[in-house]
């Protein structure tokens, strides 16, 4: 690769999109499947939330204009909206005005005019709903909070509201789900005609009450279960007129998660809030996972105080190869061989090679994509690619 390459790739990488994501730490209730770190508010918790963001953003020196904004949580819905026109006004001045697009999740229960109202008006372009099933049995299961009333009530509220995009969050391999019963939740969420759906597998975190009854025996995993629902749900959405670009998200043209495809491609991202990760300026890191420790430590001028590490060329190619191949478009290995040259080429062309003998990958020049088989193992896939970068001691 020569110097003058590399150098253009690098280039070329300094100018990659910036995101900004924003963990909001509240919620009413612990869904019985997450990990995500939130506690419940008071109303002087939210006050001195909202403070922390305002003095956090003011730690992280960035000019370039920022392409997307993410809120996540916790429930981003439980702020009033008097809250949440803060929030956004502190967003809104940090980026220099509302960004091309910007997300805010939501839960079915906490969606109201009066926020919608809020959000719509400081230029939100896109709202993401967990609905995560429409069967009652399974909502409780899960510790859900709303039922498919509430969801049908919020997503009219959104749809009114006229945000240019709307996402739906599904979940399945729920225990006692049956295939039927999944199909049944695709339909009826289609029958809504969003713009996105998400469709995530269960998974069991640690530290999470599905974690101790897993532990417990009380539920099982069946691999097998899992990968029939996954082709079940690629191929009634395929049908449904929604095209999948990642292994978990579907959507119309023009609709896809920009922010999330800058993330999988190893783009840029600043995170504001207890917990939320950064991508940015050679570190990647996270702030702590507590309120009371991220408010002390912004009052120190202190960030990233978790899993700190330094970006080498190695590391990042290492995961655009990992999370890029969840992609359908797949992966450019010309641009990462010119970015980081020192990254152990030949060991990965050896990997790549072995996973499309075992018809997990297919190559087309420099584009590697993931087969439909592939997309079922993709930790597996992941996995493999990560033991050909162990060897690396790059450090620059």
């Amino acid at each position: 690769m020569s110097d003058r390459r590399t150098e253009q790739a690098k280039a070329d990488r300094a100018n990659v999109s910036l995101g900004v994501y924003l963990h909001v730490p509240f919620c009413a209730s612990t869904c019985d499947f997450c990990a995500f770190y939130q506690t419940q508010p008071t109303a002087n918790d939210v006050q001195r939330f909202l403070e922390g963001v305002r003095r956090e953003a003011a730690l992280i020196p960035w000019t370039r204009p920022v392409n997307t904004v993410f809120w996540g949580g916790g429930t981003p819905g439980l702020l009033a909206a008097r809250d949440l026109a803060r929030l956004a006004a502190l967003v809104r001045e940090r980026c220099g005005g509302a960004p091309p697009e910007w997300t805010v999740e939501l839960a079915p229960g906490s969606v109201t005019e009066a926020r919608l109202s809020v959000l719509r008006e400081a230029g939100v372009t896109r709202v993401s709903m967990g609905v995560q099933s429409f069967q009652p049995a399974l909502l409780d299961a899960l510790g859900r909070q709303h039922n498919r009333e509430q969801v049908y009530r919020a997503y009219d509220r959104v749809r009114a509201a006229g945000f240019k995009s709307v996402n739906l969050d599904l979940m399945f391999a729920l225990p006692g789900q049956s295939v039927v019963e999944w199909a049944a939740d695709v339909r009826e969420a289609v029958s809504l005609q969003p713009d996105h759906l998400s469709t995530y597998c269960l998974t069991f975190e640690e530290d999470t009450k599905l974690w101790v009854k897993l532990s417990q025996g009380r539920v099982k995993l069946d691999p097998e279960h899992e990968a029939d629902l996954y082709r079940a749900t690629w191929s009634q959405l395929g049908d449904s007129g929604y095209a999948q670009y990642e292994i978990s998200n579907f959507a119309r043209p023009g609709h896809e998660c920009l922010h999330n495809v800058n993330t999988w491609r190893m783009h840029e991202w600043v995170g504001f809030g207890p917990s939320a990760a950064s991508q940015f300026g050679g570190w990647r890191g996270a702030n702590v996972s507590d309120l009371e420790k991220w408010l002390e430590q912004v009052g120190r001028g202190e960030r990233l105080s978790e899993d700190r590490v330094a970006l080498t060329p190695s590391l990042l190619a290492e995961d655009a190869l990992i999370f890029g191949l969840r992609m359908n478009a797949g992966v450019d290995l010309r641009e990462w061989r010119g970015y980081a040259p020192g990254a152990p080429w030949a060991d990965i062309d050896d990997v790549l090679m072995n996973l499309a003998a075992g018809e997990l990958l297919v190559r087309q020049g420099d584009i590697v994509k993931l087969t439909d088989r592939g997309r079922l193992v993709a930790d597996s896939v992941g996995a493999e690619i990560m033991a050909a970068f162990e060897p690396m001691t790059e450090t620059a």
